[in-house]
């Protein structure tokens, strides 16, 4: 029984050693193609390439950030969230309707503008873990009903003001830098500490590879299912108020250019759409990769459309090239070497 025990322990040992050089690497390539594509840039335009488009880029990728974040942890544990969309624009409209510029003093209603969007989360994760509705539809129809509340209760345009702390946020400068930089820092610190340091995320990571076995090991499955749709809810609901603080307004479709790309800086990132695999520093460097080539895309004055298009290019090559088949070749290529 030893001797099994001892067998089960490193391969435990070598699954998590190849899953941390896979995640490893990819992030260190992504690093690379980043900086390889700003430096690209100045071929394009001599105003791209500059530290004034690097604090951009950071800036218009601090939104994304925050909105994978969310959806990475939902992904780790097999799920899929396609509410996003909605919940940014909830989060917004809440912000500008209940913590408008003209109520300087009711702050606190941002942590109520968070819990609603937490509580749309709970009800789409009661749905897929309790109910076994599929992710993917039931996020779809959560997503569907919070945006005809939305249009409902604003009647098509959104009151209100921006919030003084958002506009601060956003536009303010702490030690030089501009405030979303060193927001975004602190964000990725936290989130990498949480999904890959925490026995939270060592859960989650347990549950997106075996739920059943994490059930017989005393992980509790249900709760651990539902906290990545609560969490994603709430992180859309506050890139809402981030957006809002930025263009100074909220809008019914301000989160419809955010739900492709937060599944494409994920699995760009490194992770597994099934499941158990992934990297939240790989997740920013998608992130801020996709960003990138949005600016790019928009200095060359293409249509708006090619961006979605490369975005979808970009994940069927990121599955292609992530699947472990691939990196079985390539440890098997090293072996014989």
């Amino acid at each position: 029984m030893s001797n099994e025990n001892a067998t089960l322990s490193q391969t435990a040992d070598t699954r998590k050693a190849a899953r941390i050089r896979r995640e490893t690497v990819s992030t260190i390539a992504i690093a690379i193609i980043c900086v390889v594509l700003l430096f690209l840039s100045r071929f394009i335009s001599p105003a791209l390439g500059s530290w004034s488009q690097v604090e951009t880029v950071l800036i218009l990728g601090s939104f994304l950030v925050v909105v994978a974040f969310g959806q990475g942890l939902v992904i780790l544990t097999g799920g899929l969230d396609l509410s996003i969309p909605a919940l940014i624009t909830l989060g917004g409209v809440l912000s500008t309707a209940m913590v408008g510029a003209g109520n300087p003093d009711a702050w606190f209603l941002l942590p109520a503008a968070l819990l609603a969007c937490g509580l749309v989360g709970l009800l789409s994760a009661v749905g897929v873990v309790w109910m076994r509705v599929p992710p993917f539809i039931m996020t779809m129809a959560t997503s569907i009903i919070v945006t005809s509340a939305a249009l409902g209760i604003t009647k098509g345009t959104p009151r209100g003001y921006a919030p003084e702390i958002a506009v601060a946020l956003m536009k303010s400068h702490i030690l030089g830098l501009p405030s979303p930089i060193v927001f975004v820092i602190g964000f990725v610190l936290l989130g990498w500490l949480l999904q890959e340091r925490s026995p939270l995320g060592r859960y989650l990571y347990a549950i997106g590879t075996n739920p059943e076995a994490s059930r017989i090991a005393g992980v509790p499955v249900v709760a651990m299912q539902i906290f990545p749709y609560v969490i994603s809810a709430m992180c859309a609901g506050f890139a809402g108020f981030m957006l809002v603080g930025y263009s100074s307004g909220a809008t019914l479709r301000m989160g419809d250019d955010y739900l492709l790309p937060s599944i494409a800086a994920v699995v760009i990132g490194g992770s597994s759409i099934l499941g158990g695999q992934g990297s939240f520093l790989g997740t920013v460097g998608g992130a801020f990769l996709l960003t990138i080539l949005g600016t790019i895309i928009s200095a060359i004055g293409l249509e708006f459309g090619l961006r979605t298009i490369i975005e979808g290019t970009i994940i069927l090559i990121a599955l292609l090239l992530l699947r472990e088949e691939l990196f079985n070749r390539i440890r098997s290529i090293r072996r014989k070497a």
